[in-house]
């Protein structure tokens, strides 16, 4: 199938084959011919399934080919949870509208607020933004939403779980008119708050489901080691990346000290890595996630700040050096390999830190993993059996037992000799009563 039978236009085709992408996935499939009805979508796909042209190319053959709303606003306005998935859906969007006179900008938080100011009164047509700077934004009245034409929100599942639901409910009302046409994409639709969100977002959505987050990814192999401790991890890591099918490698570790301390190690055995972390400038991570894309590296060793920002080919192998609290993280971190029909290898140490978490992923993938071993580096973790408690039963049981077990010894017993008296049979002195005192006969008095 190609994407001009989906009813693309043919100026975007031709983009398209330039970037060498001539076959729509299933999800755009499924997802663009109900988009560029006008119709309000509710969409599931798993990552790194092409949503992002699932939503861009009907965004972009409305702006094509129907007249705008308004003169000054916005036409088409794409919120991402994270300032990385941001800048993914910008350069896909910059690829797709150059040679146009089409304008679109970036509104994320960390970057100059005024800057950011000047660049939305230049009139972009398309703006890619955080909801929290978005919002700050609005509140500040730099820009209106009156006109706008398309609503898109990529990963809503995740903005919720991240707690943007007011700011999507100020985005909401900014541009609350029946001509909005709204696209929501999430990696899941079994989620509480996001059901009241598309209810007030979304007029009569039609819904694709593409696969589900759960379910396992043919394109990517898993494997999972145990680790006895630390330096056991190092070692297993050290043997890994040291393979001649490594091409470019994303480790993911739980803390953004094992970022630079990782790298540096790295570094130090003749690979060339680089760190990654959340408490990084936006500058300075942009340049870092830029030069690794121009595969200046060979290694990138980030916390989940990477999980959902990066769309390479190029990265053949995904780490998990520590396995990440959230069951769901697991999913888009390995979900960096394996892109765009290419083959990829994910990899997982399982410490005994790591032990719940992996129970706990386990249940969420509804799926047993079974443990592998590398010759030289077999260590003596076999994982951390349950506590399982007794049960009432068995110990009621068992007290039955001991007092049976009682009973007959003191049966056995031989007979004591009787108590004498004044006590009586159970060793108790009896009563003495009190004679009856006569009522019809009269008390004599005694005589002194």
């Amino acid at each position: 199938m190609q994407f001009e039978t989906l009813g693309i236009d043919i100026r975007l085709a031709k983009q398209l084959a330039h970037q060498a992408i001539t076959e729509p996935t299933e999800i755009q499939q499924k997802a663009i011919p109900v988009a560029i009805t006008g119709k309000d979508l509710f969409a599931q796909s798993k990552t790194g399934s092409g949503k992002t042209l699932a939503f861009l190319l009907p965004a972009l053959q409305r702006v094509l080919k129907q007249k705008a709303l308004s003169k000054r606003d916005p036409r088409v306005l794409i919120i991402t949870p994270t300032r990385e998935l941001a800048n993914q859906v910008f350069t896909q969007l910059r690829m797709l509208i150059a040679g146009t006179n089409l304008l679109a900008t970036k509104v994320l938080g960390g970057d100059n607020f005024n800057e950011q100011i000047k660049a939305l009164r230049k009139d972009p047509q398309f703006i890619v933004a955080t909801p929290g700077r978005l919002a700050d934004h609005l509140k500040q009245k730099s820009f209106y939403l009156s006109g706008l034409e398309m609503l898109i929100l990529d990963e809503a599942d995740r903005m919720m779980d991240l707690g943007f639901k007011e700011e999507l409910q100020l985005i909401n009302t900014s541009a609350d008119h029946r001509l909005r046409q709204t696209l929501m994409f999430s990696a899941t639709l079994e989620h509480a708050e996001l059901d009241t969100l598309s209810s007030n977002l979304l007029n009569k959505p039609k819904k694709v489901i593409v696969g589900s987050a759960i379910e396992k990814h043919d394109d990517i192999t898993q494997n999972l080691f145990l680790a006895d401790h630390l330096d056991h991890k190092e070692a297993l890591l050290n043997h890994f990346i040291s393979q001649k099918n490594v091409g470019q490698c994303i480790i993911f570790t739980a803390t953004r000290g094992d970022t630079q301390r990782l790298s540096s190690m790295l570094n130090e055995k003749g690979f060339n890595s680089a760190a990654l972390s959340g408490d990084m400038s936006q500058n300075k991570r942009l340049k870092i996630m830029d030069a690794f894309s121009r595969e200046q590296y060979q290694i990138l060793v980030t916390t989940d700040v990477a999980s959902r920002g990066l769309d390479l080919l190029s990265v053949t192998h995904v780490i998990n050096f520590d396995l990440p609290k959230n069951s769901e993280e697991y999913v888009h971190r390995i979900g960096r390999t394996g892109r765009a029909g290419f083959k990829g290898h994910a990899i997982s140490f399982i410490g005994p830190k790591d032990w719940n978490n992996f129970l706990a992923l386990q249940k969420y993938l509804q799926q047993e993993f079974t443990f592998l071993t590398v010759d030289g580096l077999k260590g003596k973790f076999k994982g951390i059996k349950d506590k399982t408690v007794k049960k009432p039963t068995e110990k009621i049981k068992k007290n039955v037992k001991k007092v049976f077990k009682k009973s007959t010894k003191t049966s056995n017993k031989k007979n004591k000799a009787p108590i004498p008296a004044p006590f009586d049979i159970d060793g108790q002195s009896p009563l003495k009563r009190k004679p009856r005192v006569n009522k019809e006969t009269p008390i004599q008095d005694i005589d002194e």
